[in-house]
């Protein structure tokens, strides 16, 4: 059989329109996709003593996105510079891969890396042990489609969810994507998580990656959802790792499912909508606990105050 070639399709842009940005380049039939980031490089170290290269920081980012030769044909890229070009400025190139260069091209950008004081994110084809007792590692094959664990929006969930999370909570994971939150919950002692996620291929990878990840399978349920409509299941503790203006629409729903002196968990949040995703959550009648930020990314870690009964 012949061999197949690839096509490397990078679009710079602004990193406002990331989410926008890589969702079109899977709809439009990427077999992968990859995120080049400055802001995942912010200074020289991390707290867990490892050197981090000195990267000039940009205000945009590359998305690369692999493509079957066969399939781009000239009609196809001026259709998808159209759209593109939607989004606002952008720059896009090509780079031709052979098929053996693309079977190892996006595996490079995926290693082994500590995310907090508990929790290491491994690849699944990776051979790494724990250097600790404490050190937990997330199993995870992302499909080449839903990321690394490792963009800022994650890696400030998952700080918010290891300050949270005592052990024995029940914890609701809204637009699960690759599952690395439910998992990271499990991981920290959570008794149950319940994941969900409008897309299909999302609700089967992050069961794929539960499956990795043997020792937290029985305490997470995935299933399709859109937000939290139809949720019946209250919870100690409700995360969303998901685009500001999608967390919007779910604050509420969340409000009447999180118990008293709960907490909600929002991520995902581009700092020109912080103010008005937090404004939001407090008309709910949430209270901010602790602001979390990396780069231009946003978390917010709100608080259900229990009610207070009053007798005249």
């Amino acid at each position: 059989m012949a061999e197949q070639n690839w096509l490397k399709i990078s679009v710079k842009v602004s990193r406002e329109t990331e989410e926008m940005i890589s969702a079109l380049l899977v709809t439009a039939g990427a077999d992968g996709v990859e995120i080049e980031d400055t802001q995942d490089y912010l200074s020289a170290a991390t707290d867990f003593g490892d050197v981090m290269p000195e990267i000039e920081q940009a205000d945009t980012i590359v998305i690369s996105a692999y493509f079957p030769e066969a399939t781009v044909t000239p009609e196809f890229l001026i259709t998808l510079r159209e759209k593109v070009a939607e989004c606002g400025d952008f720059e896009l190139t090509t780079d031709r891969l052979a098929e053996a260069d693309w079977a190892n091209a996006w595996k490079q950008y995926f290693q082994p890396v500590r995310i907090s004081r508990q929790l290491t994110i491994v690849p699944s084809w990776a051979n790494y042990q724990a250097t600790s007792e404490n050190e937990k590692l997330i199993f995870l094959d992302p499909g080449m489609t839903f990321g690394t664990g490792t963009h800022p929006t994650t890696k400030i969930s998952l700080w918010a969810l290891e300050m949270v999370l005592r052990g024995g909570e029940t914890v609701l994971d809204v637009g699960t994507g690759s599952g690395v939150l439910a998992i990271a919950g499990a991981l920290l002692g959570a008794k149950e998580i319940y994941a969900y996620d409008l897309d299909a291929t999302a609700v089967r990878v992050a069961k794929e990656n539960i499956a990795l990840n043997s020792t937290t399978t029985a305490k997470i349920h995935v299933a399709a959802g859109d937000l939290l409509k139809n949720v019946t299941q209250d919870a100690e503790v409700i995360v969303a790792n998901i685009l500001a203006d999608v967390l919007l629409l779910m604050i509420d729903d969340a409000f009447k499912l999180v118990k008293d002196s709960g907490t909600l968990i929002l991520s995902g949040i581009i700092s020109g909508k912080r103010e008005c995703v937090l404004n939001k959550a407090i008309e709910a009648g949430f209270q901010l606990d602790t602001a979390m930020q990396q780069g231009e990314w946003h978390c917010l870690v709100l608080k259900k105050q229990k009610e207070e009964l009053f007798f005249g």
